[in-house]
């Protein structure tokens, strides 16, 4: 089975598991498996152990007043379209 990590992870989905299934305190997991206590608390607060989508949830959809006097002179020195 392939898995699909990203550059900065530092646990894997079996480490995930294990750490949602232990009942030790967070700093004993966190020192075994060389990760940080926050890391430990984010694992066991979540239902799933893949990693989720680093896709921003709210795209940005409007222009900055400098962006759009950018597009504005862009699109009327090259006379393109609207669209």
């Amino acid at each position: 089975m392939l898995i699909s990590l990203h550059k900065q992870a530092t646990t894997t989905p079996k480490v995930r598991a294990a750490i949602q299934a232990s009942t030790e305190p967070a700093w004993v997991v966190a020192e075994r498996y060389g990760i940080s206590e926050q890391t430990v608390w984010k694992w066991r607060k979540r239902d799933s152990v893949q990693d989720r989508s680093h896709t921003a949830r709210r795209l940005q959809t409007t222009l900055t007043p400098t962006q759009e006097a950018v597009a504005v002179s862009l699109r009327k020195s090259l006379l393109l379209p609207l669209d």
